[in-house]
């Protein structure tokens, strides 16, 4: 088997980790404070430091970019660490997979596809699209071997307080049959990615030579709202009906006044305002991966939440 190297252990690193250890490679983490998952080398490493980097990443097949810097820093941080990404990829040989989004293609009327022109018209997006356009020029000219894997806004075990859907903001307050704040129309159809599918195309796009050179939409189910979603999740863990309000948008304007991140938000609102939909065949067709289906995701969400408030009773 092979040796993966993972920066960030975050809500999709840890995962990562998971599925190649499954596969039995060798999995080394980087992170700032040198934390990781059990059963992997933990490295403690700055990924903006050009020079650790590619010492880490020496003998490597495959680097993950997993890291995801505070919005507010984007534009600071992120050049610096794609330059040391690119720079580590080029010395060591090993296949650079970045983990990207759905920012770079701005506001789309219909499904996005990977043939999407990158648009965006937000300061974050811009900076991804960069990235995105540096590195294929790198594999392009032969220095790299490279692809993205894009996702739409996560949910599944393990998700962050950075999801919408997630155990913070939506999964325990809702489960607790308490209101949830949502930053949008909560019945406009929106793309949700499941966690564990995120990890699983990584993995596959690290080691199949086929889904080098281009960038890769995570297989997606087909667009709910936030109200089906929270249906379902009540629904299929025996709590009250859910109770989600969406926040005047006078309200959430306010909120960016003070607050960095809600301030970064107004960028991506809209893609909360109308369907946000994602066509991920193209992934699904070339590597026969389907998206795990709402239900059976909904059912891992509701088991994990049940083991954290296991864990924080004991």
């Amino acid at each position: 088997m092979g040796k993966h190297v993972i920066v960030g252990a975050g809500q999709v690193g840890a995962h990562l980790a998971g599925k190649l250890l499954e596969r039995g490679h060798d999995v080394t983490v980087v992170t700032r404070s040198g934390s990781g998952p059990d059963g992997v080398e933990r490295v403690k490493a700055d990924a903006a430091d050009r020079a650790r980097l590619s010492e880490i990443a020496g003998g490597a097949d495959v680097l993950y970019n997993c890291v995801n810097p505070p919005y507010p820093r984007w534009t600071q941080d992120w050049p610096p660490m794609a330059a040391s990404f690119l720079g580590a990829a080029e010395s060591s040989g090993a296949v650079l997979v970045t983990l990207g989004n759905l920012y770079v293609y701005g506001p789309v009327d219909g499904p996005m596809t990977e043939d999407l022109p990158l648009t965006a018209p937000g300061v974050k997006g811009q900076v991804r699209a960069k990235m995105w356009q540096d590195a294929l020029a790198a594999h392009k000219e032969g220095r790299i071997r490279t692809t993205e894997v894009r996702g739409s806004d996560y949910y599944g075990p393990g998700s962050t307080d950075q999801s919408y859907v997630g155990e913070v903001r939506f999964v325990k307050p809702l489960l607790a049959g308490k209101r949830v704040q949502y930053l949008s129309d909560p019945s406009v159809p929106h793309a949700w990615t499941y966690l564990p599918d995120v990890a699983e195309a990584l993995a596959i796009a690290g080691t199949d030579e086929r889904a080098w050179g281009r960038p890769w939409h995570v297989p997606t189910v087909p667009a709910v709202s936030t109200n089906e979603v929270g249906e379902r999740l009540c629904e299929l863990a025996g709590a009250p009906a859910p109770r989600i309000s969406e926040v005047p948008r006078f309200l959430f304007n306010a909120l960016g006044l003070f607050s960095p991140m809600v301030k970064e938000l107004r960028e991506t609102r809209y893609q909360f305002d109308k369907p946000y939909i994602l066509d991920s065949s193209a992934f699904e067709s070339t590597f026969g991966m389907a998206p795990t289906p709402l239900d059976e995701g909904l059912r891992a969400v509701i088991a994990d939440h049940r083991e954290r408030a296991a864990r924080a009773a004991a």
